[in-house]
């Protein structure tokens, strides 16, 4: 599976504004925004900003889907 890519993050005040190709993607505040700061700094950033998005799985449901394991 390709990593993620495309992801950046902005911070404006309190909160953490992440954008995929420019486009927002999502708005952390509070205690999920100084989370986010936190571990952006000892993690891969584009893979946590994939996970904060919930688009990390993208590509691989199919691939999933026909795993053994999860058959029926």
């Amino acid at each position: 599976m390709p990593s993620p890519d495309g992801f950046e993050y902005r911070r404006r005040g309190d909160d953490v504004v992440i954008r995929h190709h420019g486009t927002p993607a999502t708005v952390l505040r509070g205690a999920a925004a100084a989370d986010f700061l936190a571990r952006v700094e000892n993690e891969d950033p584009q893979h946590l900003m994939a996970r904060v998005t919930g688009n990390y799985r993208r590509g691989n449901e199919r691939t999933a889907r026909r795993h053994p394991r999860n058959q029926r």
